[in-house]
C-alpha cells in the first residue's frame, strides 16, 4: 500500500483538514472502534543554507538605474543597477505631412510648416524610489550601437552584460546629466497641478536634449519609407534593426539611491500650421496676413512592453560572505540570495508510508530588523516556495503557483514575524511518489541484478534528479487581478527591489521544522 496509499487517499483527507481548522476528529467516532481512524501530528528536521540567487529572470516594463550600499557596516555591500531599452514603433509609421496648398483647387493638404524638427529630447519618466530622494547623482545614457542585437533570449537574466550591446571603446553618449529623485528646482505649484479630472499632471522626469540633426535622420528615413524606398518603420522590429536600435541608462556618480523608471520616450517637437477642417487652407492670425503657426512637442517612440527592457544587477564581494555566515539564513534581493531547504522526504516515506498526510506546514522565522539607519531594507513582503529544478521554467514560462510544487505567502510581520506555509502535503506525497515511481521502474528493469543501495547513490548525484528534495525560497512580487472579488494572482516575478530578511535555521543553527499531521487506522 505504502505511497500509493498516501496518494490515493491525499484528496479525501484534505477536504477532511485543509477546509476548516477546527474540524478535529469529525467523523471518527461514527466507525466502529475496531476500525476507526486516528489523527497524530509529528515533526521532521529541515536543513536550510543560504544560496547565492545568481542571474534571475526579470522580464519587466520597470527599468531600475542608481547605487546602493548597505549603510551596516557588517551589512550586504553595494549593489548597483542600470538597464537597456529599446524604443517601440508603431506599425507603418509615418510622421506628419509638409502642408502644400493647391492653387488650382484652393486646398491645402498637410499640416507640417518646414520639413524638419525643431527638436528633440529623450524623456527618462519615474514615478518612485528607494533610498535617498535627495541624495546627488549622475546619468549617463548610451545609444546602443554595438553588433550584437538585444534579443529575448538573452535580456530578460539579470547579468546580462550592456558592453554586449553598445562599443565601449567608442560609445555613443546621447547625454549626461546630474539628478536627484526628488527634484527641488519643480515649484510646488506645478508639482501639485491636477487636470479637469483631479489626476496630477507632473511627472518626474530626467530630460537629455538631443541634436536637430539627430532627429532630421530619422524625419528623412521616414520619408524615404513613405516613397517605398526603405522599409525601415514597418513595424518595431525593422525600426531596432536599422533606425535606432535603443539606449543604455546607468549611473556613474553617487550613491544611495534607485530610480523605478516608468518610461523613456524619445520626443521630438514640429512646427504646425493651423488648417481650416474643410479645405485644409492656412488660417491665418487675427488682425495679420501672417500664417497662424503652432509648436508641439509628441512622443513618437518609447518603451512599451512590446519590446525588450533589460536590467542588470552587480552585486559586491560580500554579499557572498553573507552566504557564508552560519547559524541562520537569508533571502535578499534584487537577484542577492535565496534560502534552500532540503527537506525530508526518505525519512517521511519511511516513516508513515502506511499512512495518510493530512497537513504539512513549514515556516520560515525571521529575526527582527532594527531600523538603525535613515534608509533600511525592509523583508520582502511575499516569497515563492518552489521545487529547486523548477526554478528557471517557472519565470521563464510565466507560470503562477499551482499549490502541488510551487506556493506563495505573505510576511506575517505583526503577529508572529513569520512566512508561514500552512500546507504543502501535496508537494510532500508529490516528490515521494516520483522518487517510488522511479524506484519501481528501475527494480524491474534491473531484475536479479538490483541494486537499490548503487540506485539511491545514482539518485542523489544525478543531474536530473539530485535537487528532487531541494526548496527554494524566494522574493518575489506577487501582481493580482484587482478586478476579481478573488483577487486572482495573474503573475509572478522575482522581487527587483531592495530587501533582505535573516531567517533562523542554516548550517550550524537550529533545524527547521515540518510539522506533519497524518491519519492511521487503528490496529
Amino acid at each position: 500500500m505504502k505511497v500509493k496509499y498516501i496518494g490515493t487517499l491525499l484528496l479525501a483527507v484534505l477536504t477532511f483538514f485543509g477546509c476548516d481548522d477546527n474540524t478535529g476528529t469529525l467523523g471518527i467516532d461514527m466507525l466502529p472502534g475496531s476500525d476507526g481512524i486516528s489523527a497524530h501530528t509529528t515533526t521532521f528536521e529541515v536543513e536550510t543554507k543560504s544560496v547565492p540567487a545568481g542571474a534571475v529572470y526579470a522580464k519587466t516594463s520597470t527599468g531600475y538605474v542608481g547605487k546602493f550600499t548597505d549603510p551596516d557596516p557588517n551589512g550586504f555591500g553595494d549593489y548597483e543597477a542600470s538597464f537597456l531599452t529599446q524604443l517601440n514603433c508603431t506599425d507603418n509609421f509615418t510622421f506628419p505631412k509638409l502642408y502644400q496648398y493647391d492653387e488650382k483647387t484652393k486646398t491645402g493638404s498637410g499640416i507640417m510648416a518646414g520639413d524638419s524638427v525643431v527638436s528633440t529630447q529623450l524623456v527618462i519618466y519615474y514615478s518612485s524610489w528607494f533610498g535617498d530622494s535627495l541624495n546627488a547623482c549622475r546619468m549617463s545614457v548610451y545609444e546602443l550601437n554595438g553588433d550584437k542585437e538585444l534579443t529575448k533570449g538573452d535580456a530578460y537574466y539579470t547579468n546580462i552584460n550592456p558592453e554586449n550591446y553598445y562599443d565601449k571603446y567608442s560609445p555613443k553618449l546621447l547625454g549626461r546629466k546630474a539628478y536627484s529623485a526628488y527634484d527641488t528646482s519643480v515649484p510646488d505649484s506645478v508639482r501639485n497641478a491636477t487636470d479637469a479630472s483631479g489626476n496630477k499632471t507632473f511627472y518626474p522626469n530626467i530630460t537629455f536634449p538631443q541634436s536637430k540633426e539627430f532627429g532630421n535622420r530619422i524625419l528623412e528615413l521616414n520619408r524615404a519609407f513613405e516613397r517605398k524606398e526603405n522599409d525601415f518603420f514597418a513595424n518595431a522590429e525593422n525600426f531596432i534593426k536599422n533606425v535606432f536600435k535603443g539606449v543604455y541608462i546607468k549611473t556613474d556618480y553617487g550613491d544611495g539611491t534607485i530610480l523605478y523608471i516608468d518610461r523613456v520616450d524619445l520626443q521630438m517637437q514640429f512646427r504646425f500650421h493651423y488648417v481650416n477642417d474643410t479645405t485644409g487652407v492656412k488660417l491665418k492670425k487675427k488682425n495679420s496676413d501672417e500664417d497662424s503657426l503652432y509648436y508641439s512637442m509628441n512622443t513618437v517612440f518609447a518603451s512599451t512592453k512590446e519590446v525588450i527592457q533589460a536590467n542588470q544587477f552587480q552585486n559586491s564581494e560580500l554579499l557572498q560572505k553573507k552566504i557564508d555566515e552560519k547559524g541562520y539564513t537569508y533571502i535578499k534581493s534584487p537577484a542577492g540570495i535565496f534560502t534552500q531547504a532540503t527537506m525530508p522526504y526518505d525519512d517521511i516515506y519511511k516513516e508513515l508510508s502506511q499512512d495518510t498526510l493530512n497537513a504539512v506546514k513549514l515556516t520560515f522565522t525571521n529575526y527582527n530588523q532594527e531600523d538603525k539607519y535613515k534608509f533600511n531594507m525592509s523583508a520582502p513582503n511575499d516569497v515563492l516556495l518552489i521545487r529547486k529544478q523548477d526554478l528557471k521554467t517557472f519565470f521563464e514560462e510565466n507560470k503562477v503557483v499551482d499549490n502541488v510544487t510551487s506556493f506563495t505567502v505573505t510576511h506575517n510581520n505583526v503577529a508572529t514575524n513569520q512566512y508561514t506555509f500552512r500546507n504543502i502535503a501535496r508537494l510532500v506525497t508529490t516528490c515521494i511518489n516520483e522518487k517510488q515511481a522511479a524506484k519501481k521502474k528501475a527494480k524491474e528493469e534491473a531484475g536479479t541484478a538490483w541494486d537499490e543501495a548503487a540506485w539511491e547513490e545514482k539518485w542523489k548525484s544525478d543531474e536530473a534528479t539530485k535537487d528532487w528534495d531541494k526548496v527554494l525560497l524566494i522574493p518575489v512580487n506577487v501582481i493580482y487581478d484587482n478586478t476579481s472579488q478573488n483577487k486572482n494572482i495573474t503573475g509572478i516575478q522575482n522581487d527587483l527591489q531592495p530587501g533582505y530578511a535573516k531567517l533562523k535555521g542554516g548550517p550550524e543553527g537550529e533545524s527547521l521544522k515540518l510539522e506533519v499531521t497524518y491519519t492511521r487506522f487503528n490496529k
